[in-house]
């Protein structure tokens, strides 16, 4: 019996043993897969994107500021820098010059250097409603685009999307440039219009909020999407980045996508983010107005289907054919052509 119970004994042993030995060995396999993913993680290619914006740092792109604070364009192995602008036009010229290899641009920026023979294409629609408008006091009672012939009106700058909107809308009513007095008033165009110095301002929504804030008083609103409903900015690169940089445009593409997303769940944090990171972001609450202000206009009925920086290339059709018959195209740059929407098929 005592020669039975040891071999018992001497059995299970062994069989503990043997469970140990299997089990340390999985351990050690499992080990060397975590170490051999951290090698390659460290190993990945580094890629520096350098982003041309239309602006300086502001609140309203605060989820880039949040996807750097948390580090997902590092993790996504890219070194990202952020270059600062004056319009659009700016953002496209600096991609075109080889200072950055992503604008964060107007579409009418991006048509306007086509006609010079630019090879560019255009990869995310960053916000695919109009957000240029049109702004007069009450008291001036404009009430059409007619009530503003021969009167001062501001706007950003000439590259911006302000004066080319503004285009648009007089386009609509049968009238030019000459038939107004455009002055450059820059990024604060709203205290010219305050102090009576212009009768009206060419603007975005988020400005419109912004000096509401500060008191403009009753306004008259005229909305540019209502006369065509251009995305308001998309990512634009040349085309010798597109061929030769996908695979880091799509990790780019997938951290931006990714920040909106969280963004759209998140605004207070992202409002934080931006008191340090944003020129204009001291204000909290009014940062939590402006990301909602933009975040509703980056997606719509079309978006929530296809996802986020779906581009749709019938309405870039239609904006390319108004700015022909306008003059500001000398001939048509078949934007259907250099749009493509093969990136965003392949983000997450």
């Amino acid at each position: 019996m005592k020669q039975f119970m040891k071999k018992i004994g001497a059995a299970f042993c062994f069989a503990t043993l043997t469970i140990s030995i299997a089990g340390c060995g999985a351990e050690e396999e499992r080990n060397e897969e975590e170490t051999e993913l951290q090698e390659e993680i460290a190993e990945q290619t580094i890629e520096r994107i350098r982003m041309a914006s239309w602006s300086q740092p502001i609140t309203e792109q605060a989820n880039i500021y949040l996807a750097e604070e948390q580090g997902w364009f590092k993790d996504a192995g890219i070194d990202f820098e952020f270059i600062p602008g004056a319009g659009g036009g700016d953002a496209v010229r600096n991609i075109i010059a080889g200072n950055a290899d992503i604008a964060f641009a107007n579409v009418e920026a991006v048509l306007l250097a086509l006609e010079q023979g630019e090879e560019l294409r255009v990869i995310y629609n960053i916000y695919p409603e109009n957000v240029f408008n049109l702004i007069s006091l009450k008291e001036s009672n404009i009430t059409s685009m007619e009530d503003l012939r021969g009167q001062d009106i501001g706007i950003y700058s000439r590259s911006s999307g302000t004066y080319q909107n503004l285009l648009v809308l007089l386009h609509q009513a049968g009238m030019s440039e000459e038939d107004v007095n455009l002055i450059e008033t820059g990024v604060l165009n709203f205290g010219p219009l305050m102090n009576k110095q212009v009768v009206a301002t060419a603007a975005t929504d988020t400005g419109l909020f912004d000096a509401q804030r500060n008191e403009l008083g009753e306004v008259d609103v005229i909305e540019v999407k209502d006369v065509l409903n251009t995305p308001a900015d998309v990512f634009v690169v040349t085309e010798e980045t597109f061929q030769e940089r996908k695979e880091a445009l799509i990790r780019f593409l997938q951290v931006y996508r990714d920040s909106v997303a969280y963004t759209m769940e998140h605004p207070k944090e992202a409002a934080e983010v931006a008191v340090t990171a944003a020129i204009d972001g001291q204000d909290v609450d009014r940062n939590v107005e402006i990301i909602n202000i933009r975040n509703q206009t980056s997606t719509n009925e079309e978006i929530a289907e296809k996802g986020l920086g779906w581009l749709n290339v019938d309405i870039l059709q239609k904006v390319e054919e108004t700015y022909y018959e306008l003059g500001l195209l000398s001939e048509r740059i078949n934007i259907e052509t250099i749009t493509t929407n093969e990136l965003v098929e392949q983000l997450n």
